[in-house]
Protein backbone atom coordinates (compact mmCIF):
# COMPACT_ATOMS: atom_id res chain seq x y z
CA UNK A 1 0.00 0.00 0.00
CA UNK A 2 1.53 3.52 -0.82
CA UNK A 3 -0.01 6.75 0.15
CA UNK A 4 1.07 9.36 -2.01
CA UNK A 5 1.54 13.21 0.21
CA UNK A 6 2.93 16.01 -0.82
CA UNK A 7 5.61 16.93 1.73
CA UNK A 8 4.69 15.32 4.74
CA UNK A 9 2.36 14.19 7.39
CA UNK A 10 2.79 16.63 10.47
CA UNK A 11 0.28 18.43 11.97
CA UNK A 12 -0.49 21.54 10.84
CA UNK A 13 -2.34 24.97 12.00
CA UNK A 14 -4.80 24.79 8.64
CA UNK A 15 -8.58 24.18 10.09
CA UNK A 16 -9.22 20.58 9.95
CA UNK A 17 -5.65 19.86 9.87
CA UNK A 18 -3.78 18.77 6.82
CA UNK A 19 -5.53 16.59 4.46
CA UNK A 20 -1.85 14.30 3.74
CA UNK A 21 -1.98 13.76 7.77
CA UNK A 22 -5.66 13.12 7.71
CA UNK A 23 -5.70 10.36 5.13
CA UNK A 24 -2.20 8.98 7.00
CA UNK A 25 -3.51 9.27 10.53
CA UNK A 26 -7.00 7.45 9.26
CA UNK A 27 -4.80 4.53 7.96
CA UNK A 28 -2.72 4.28 10.95
CA UNK A 29 -5.86 4.46 13.29
CA UNK A 30 -7.77 1.55 10.86
CA UNK A 31 -4.16 -0.15 11.57
CA UNK A 32 -2.71 -0.12 7.82
CA UNK A 33 1.54 0.91 8.13
CA UNK A 34 1.38 2.79 4.73
CA UNK A 35 4.50 3.37 2.67
CA UNK A 36 4.87 7.27 2.24
CA UNK A 37 6.09 8.82 -1.03
CA UNK A 38 6.61 12.94 -0.65
CA UNK A 39 5.84 14.20 -4.11
CA UNK A 40 6.02 18.04 -3.51
CA UNK A 41 5.23 20.57 -5.62
CA UNK A 42 1.53 22.46 -6.45
CA UNK A 43 -0.89 20.08 -7.45
CA UNK A 44 -3.07 23.19 -9.03
CA UNK A 45 0.03 23.67 -10.84
CA UNK A 46 0.07 21.87 -13.69
CA UNK A 47 2.01 18.97 -15.37
CA UNK A 48 4.99 20.63 -16.21
CA UNK A 49 5.43 22.30 -12.84
CA UNK A 50 5.11 19.05 -10.97
CA UNK A 51 7.36 16.41 -12.24
CA UNK A 52 7.32 14.25 -9.15
CA UNK A 53 3.66 13.83 -9.31
CA UNK A 54 3.97 12.04 -12.51
CA UNK A 55 2.67 8.86 -10.64
CA UNK A 56 0.08 10.66 -8.96
CA UNK A 57 -1.20 11.78 -12.46
CA UNK A 58 -1.13 7.92 -14.16
CA UNK A 59 -3.40 6.58 -10.58
CA UNK A 60 -5.80 9.40 -10.99
CA UNK A 61 -5.77 11.51 -13.88
CA UNK A 62 -5.24 14.52 -11.51
CA UNK A 63 -2.12 16.58 -9.95
CA UNK A 64 -3.95 16.59 -6.20
CA UNK A 65 -2.65 14.50 -3.28
CA UNK A 66 -3.70 12.55 -1.05
CA UNK A 67 -4.01 9.67 -3.32
CA UNK A 68 -3.95 6.07 -2.02
CA UNK A 69 -2.96 2.85 -3.84
CA UNK A 70 -4.09 -0.26 -2.25
CA UNK A 71 -1.93 -3.37 -2.73
CA UNK A 72 -4.68 -4.90 -5.07
CA UNK A 73 -4.12 -1.84 -7.15
CA UNK A 74 -7.56 0.35 -5.79
CA UNK A 75 -6.43 3.76 -6.21
CA UNK A 76 -8.65 6.22 -3.79
CA UNK A 77 -8.08 10.06 -3.86
CA UNK A 78 -8.81 12.66 -1.46
CA UNK A 79 -8.06 12.45 2.22
CA UNK A 80 -12.53 12.41 3.09
CA UNK A 81 -12.51 9.23 0.72
CA UNK A 82 -9.03 7.47 2.47
CA UNK A 83 -10.39 7.42 5.50
CA UNK A 84 -13.58 6.46 4.61
CA UNK A 85 -11.64 3.54 3.18
CA UNK A 86 -9.64 2.76 6.01
CA UNK A 87 -12.68 2.82 8.31
CA UNK A 88 -14.36 0.28 5.96
CA UNK A 89 -11.80 -1.88 5.40
CA UNK A 90 -9.87 -1.94 8.66
CA UNK A 91 -6.21 -4.31 8.42
CA UNK A 92 -6.30 -7.47 9.76
CA UNK A 93 -3.34 -9.23 11.68
CA UNK A 94 -2.28 -10.81 8.25
CA UNK A 95 -2.62 -7.35 6.51
CA UNK A 96 -0.14 -6.29 9.38
CA UNK A 97 2.50 -8.55 8.72
CA UNK A 98 2.70 -8.04 5.02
Amino acid sequence: MKLYVCWGTFRSPRPGGHPCRNANEALREAGWNPEVEKVYGLGILGDALNPTRRKVRELSGQNMVPVLETDDGEVISGSDKIAEWAGDNPATASDRAS
